[in-house]
């Protein structure tokens, strides 16, 4: 069974950090490509991040233009967990964060996700 359990979110100040973490387990983990997936109070999914399988190399990783210069997705495959790191924060930045495993290498859908991890960023 795929699990994906989501941990390290929290309230913070704005301009301030959190790192995001993700314990994978049931699969291969270092065989799929994997997302960070954000939804905001009263609006829809947003892609944050994505990390290719293995990692490796240039082009592995993208970025919303949400994220982008603030955020860094990575992986340790050896210990099976995601990561996002996540600084200079907003209060717009505030959603629950999910992980999420895609289906296969096409990168079209997801077929398992977390229970996510509640972001707070607040004064």
């Amino acid at each position: 069974e795929v699990q994906l359990v989501e941990s390290g979110g929290g309230l913070v100040q704005p301009g301030g950090s959190l790192r995001l973490s993700c314990a994978a387990s049931g699969f291969t983990f270092s065989s799929y490509a994997m997302s960070w997936v954000r939804q905001a109070p009263g609006k829809g999914l947003e892609c944050v991040s994505t990390i290719n399988r293995r990692n490796s190399g240039g082009g592995s990783t993208s970025y919303a233009d949400s994220g982008k210069g603030r955020f860094t997705i990575s992986r340790d495959n050896a210990k099976n967990t995601l990561y996002l790191q996540m600084n200079s924060l907003k209060p717009e930045d505030t959603a629950v964060y999910y992980c999420a495993k895609y289906t296969d290498s096409s990168l079209t859908d997801f077929d398992s996700w977390g229970q996510g991890t509640q972001v707070t960023v607040s004064s």
